[in-house]
C-alpha cells in the first residue's frame, strides 16, 4: 500500500442540529446574481440567464460559531447572507424532482466577498478566485436534516450587523429556485453526497469590520452568530 509524504488534510465537517454525528462537507458550489434585487444594487440588469457559478474550498467555512479573522489583501470585507443546501444523494443531468429529493438539509451560511478585489477583477474580466474563495470566507452554521422533500422555499432570510437589520428578504425572490439550480448545476459537474450549495444573496450587501458581531437566520435552517476578529 502507498503512503503520503505528508499527511492528508483533515476532512472538513459541520454539526447537525440534534444529532452527535457530523456532515462531512465534500465541495462548495456558490451562485451569484440569484436575486433580482441584489442585481440591480450591483449595478447589473436581471437576467433569465443562469445564476454565475463560483467555487469555495471547503477549508473556508467557519462552523461552530467560531471567530471570523477579517482577511487581508482587502479594505472593503463584504457580507452575502445565503440559504445553503447540502446533497444526500448523487447528481448529474438531474431533474428539478430529482434534485428536490437529493437536499439532504439545510443551512445559512455567509459568503463573505472582498469587494474590492472582485471589482477589479469585474473590471478586467477576470475570475472572482481572489475575492471569494479566500481563507474563513464561508461561516456557516449547523445543517438542519430534512425529514422529508421540499416542493416549496419560502420565508424569511435576513442577516444583522450589530443588532441591526441589514438584509433581509424572502426565499421565494430567488430566480432560479434550489431544485432549479441544482438541476442547472448538476449539468455543468457530477455532483457527489457532501457538497454543498450557497444559493444567492437577497439585497442590503454591505460591509464588515473588526468587532462586528453578525447575526443570520434562513427559513428552515438553524440561525448562528460569529464575531469579526
Amino acid at each position: 500500500m502507498s503512503t503520503t509524504v505528508f499527511a492528508p488534510p483533515p476532512i472538513i465537517t459541520m454539526p447537525i442540529t440534534g444529532r452527535t454525528e457530523r456532515f462531512a462537507v465534500g465541495r462548495v458550489f456558490c451562485a451569484g446574481r440569484n436575486y433580482a434585487d441584489h442585481v440591480v444594487e450591483m449595478g447589473g440588469k436581471v437576467s433569465t440567464e443562469p445564476p454565475v457559478i463560483f467555487t469555495k474550498p471547503a477549508s473556508a467555512l467557519v462552523c461552530d460559531g467560531a471567530d471570523v479573522p477579517y482577511p487581508r489583501a482587502t479594505s472593503e470585507l463584504h457580507h452575502e447572507v445565503e440559504l445553503v443546501l447540502a446533497l444526500g444523494k448523487p447528481l448529474a443531468d438531474a431533474s428539478p424532482e430529482d434534485a428536490v429529493a437529493a437536499i439532504y438539509g439545510l443551512a445559512v451560511g455567509v459568503d463573505l466577498t472582498r469587494r474590492d478585489v472582485q471589482a477589479k477583477a469585474k473590471a478586467h474580466g477576470a475570475p472572482w478566485a481572489a475575492a471569494k474563495a479566500f481563507d474563513h470566507s464561508a461561516p456557516i452554521g449547523p445543517l438542519t436534516v430534512l425529514e422529508n422533500p421540499m416542493n416549496a422555499f419560502t420565508g424569511p432570510i435576513a442577516l444583522s450587523v450589530n443588532g441591526a437589520v441589514k438584509q433581509s428578504g424572502d426565499l421565494a425572490q430567488m430566480l432560479w429556485s434550489p431544485p432549479q439550480l441544482l438541476a442547472h448545476l448538476s449539468t455543468l459537474f457530477d455532483l457527489h453526497i457532501g457538497d454543498l450549495v450557497f444559493t444567492g444573496t437577497p439585497q442590503g450587501v454591505g460591509p464588515l469590520q473588526r468587532g462586528d458581531y453578525v447575526e443570520a437566520q434562513a427559513q428552515g435552517t438553524t440561525g448562528f452568530s460569529f464575531t469579526v476578529i
